[in-house]
């Protein structure tokens, strides 16, 4: 699933981490010497991620070994020795930590490419301070989530998820002329985040007002992205439609706190694909309780909710099991960058999707 680990605000993306790149990479002609690279993932992962296509990809650039570490790698002795003579790790879901433990034991370690999310929590900064290259699919894991919120932000627009539940319940034909419509309805972006990015581009194509509030964002950026910059008591007082792309980080706890959804409209809706702490939970319960506003909540907090949640059984929020992210046949594009990464890596050329150590503190 994904994460939306990126900063709430972010510096402009260079044009190669807008998307995820699924184009054939530089690959090594036949005097280069081929890496050897390491699976750091659990074998569920490595099915999903690497599959028949893009492992024979990975393999004629790569002298590949298999390894489940399941825990801590310096725990297996087999692993620890492996690990000397590894230039390179492709991590993904079920990876340990890297410690700087784990660095020790992999002296000729040059990158870590990551075919998920987030590194923040398993790669420790001490990779960063010894030069190692530390790449993440991250961007591929966006394009689904903002795929899904364009498609709710549109249905919304006609309270489709409203007004279908009203349907369901009722057995009657709701009366469909109450949706305000799509046509020059004002749509608020929470962060200027890869996703929020992608929204924002997505959106152009619609007839809509777009709003993005993000501290870091510039108003030529926003006008870039074919938004208007606002703050936030803007952003929610004017939109329609407000949908949240900030990271969890400590200051973004309930950063959509009673004030702030006190200020959205009568009528309006919120979307969450991010992550459910930042909407104050009680809050947020208290509006929709009262039928005041609308929720389409990919992420909750708790998650899952506890089945006497009265969220559960409002008609005003439409709730979906932290599927926004890639799921499916989308999990193999995760893998598909990194083997690009990886192809990059083994023929000498600069990698695409680079994090850097001074991103760390303002990723999810």
């Amino acid at each position: 699933m994904r994460t939306e680990s990126e900063p709430i605000a972010s510096p402009a993306q260079p044009a190669a981490d807008r998307g995820p790149d699924t184009t054939d990479a530089a690959t090594t002609d036949a005097a280069t010497i081929r890496p050897t690279v390491m699976l750091a993932m659990n074998e569920s992962s490595r099915a999903r991620v690497l599959v028949p296509a893009v492992r024979e990809r990975l393999e004629r650039v790569a002298h590949v070994l298999p390894a489940d570490p399941g825990g801590d790698f310096l725990a297996d002795p087999a692993v620890r020795e492996a690990l000397g003579d590894v230039d390179a790790l492709l991590t993904g879901w079920g990876c340990p930590k890297i410690t700087p433990e784990v660095l020790d034991a992999a002296p000729k370690l040059r990158a870590i490419i990551h075919a998920a999310g987030s590194v923040k929590h398993f790669v420790d900064p001490a990779a960063f301070d010894r030069g190692i290259q530390v790449s993440s699919a991250v961007v591929a894991n966006a394009l689904p989530v903002a795929e899904f919120t364009v498609a709710t932000i549109v249905l919304s627009g006609k309270r489709a998820f409203r007004l279908g539940t009203e349907y369901k319940l009722t057995r009657q034909r709701p009366d469909a002329s109450s949706a305000p419509g799509n046509y020059g309805s004002t749509v608020g972006l929470l962060g200027a985040s890869r996703i929020g990015r992608m929204v924002a581009e997505r959106l152009r194509v619609f007839d809509f007002e777009v709003l993005i509030s993000d501290p870091y964002l510039t108003q030529a950026e926003a006008g870039e992205l074919g938004a208007e910059l606002v703050e936030l008591d803007e952003l929610f007082s004017r939109s329609d439609i407000l949908s949240v792309h900030a990271p969890l980080l400590p200051e973004t706890v309930g950063l959509v706190d009673a004030r702030l959804l006190g200020l959205l409209k009568d009528g309006s809706v919120l979307i969450n694909t991010a992550r459910g702490r930042i909407v104050d939970a009680a809050a947020l319960e208290r509006e929709c309780r009262a039928g005041r506003i609308d929720a389409i909540l990919d992420v909750t907090d708790p998650e899952p909710l506890p089945p006497d949640s009265p969220l559960l059984d409002l008609p005003n929020v439409f709730l979906t099991p932290h599927l926004a992210g890639a799921v499916g046949n989308e999990v193999a594009r995760l893998g598909e960058l990194a083997v690009s990464e990886m192809e990059r890596f083994a023929a000498g050329a600069p990698l695409h999707h680079v994090i850097s150590s001074a991103e760390l503190g303002r990723i999810a």
